[in-house]
């Protein structure tokens, strides 16, 4: 199951280390993500921490990087559903009629599906590579899932293509 996709992650920068994790996993089953999302370095961070960095700025790089990819992959763990970027990335992605897929991380439940993905989200799966790769080709038959990879029904019927 070898492929090369462009995508954007959409994360909680406290989920940074899970980006690693996904692409990881996914290169082992011979799948080559391309991310072009966003991971601050600490300098970066702390500029963004003094508000440094205008809202403007960060949606135009957003907006740079999400373009170029075919799908944005939104990692749901904790706290992603109060980011207010990540809700701003999904609505952005939505927008640009990008498929947008969500994954749990490990210890992610259903409370913590950001408001926007509720909306605009085009599958949902657990953590599971052969489930993310299915979801990112378009493969159909794919249920929403909860975090222990049982189905859940949709809120809405996607209107994305994959590109």
């Amino acid at each position: 199951m070898a492929g090369r996709r462009h995508v954007f992650i959409s994360h909680h920068h406290a989920d940074d280390e899970h980006v690693t994790k996904l692409t990881d996993s996914l290169s082992r089953k011979g799948y080559e993500i391309r991310n072009s999302s966003i991971r601050a370095k600490p300098a970066n961070k702390e500029r963004l921490a003094k508000g440094l960095v205008s809202d403007k700025a960060i949606e135009r790089l957003l907006r740079i990087k999400m373009r170029w990819a075919s799908t944005v992959i939104v990692l749901i763990g904790k706290e992603t559903h109060a980011r207010r970027w990540v809700n701003w990335e999904i609505q952005k992605a939505h927008e640009l009629g990008k498929r947008i897929i969500g994954v749990f991380t490990r210890g992610g439940t259903k409370a913590d599906i950001p408001p926007a993905f509720e909306k605009y989200g085009s599958d949902l799966v657990a953590w599971n590579p052969d489930a993310v790769i299915d979801a990112v080709e378009g493969n159909a038959n794919i249920d929403f899932k909860k975090p222990d990879g049982s189905t859940r029904e949709p809120v809405h019927s996607p209107s994305t293509s994959r590109c």
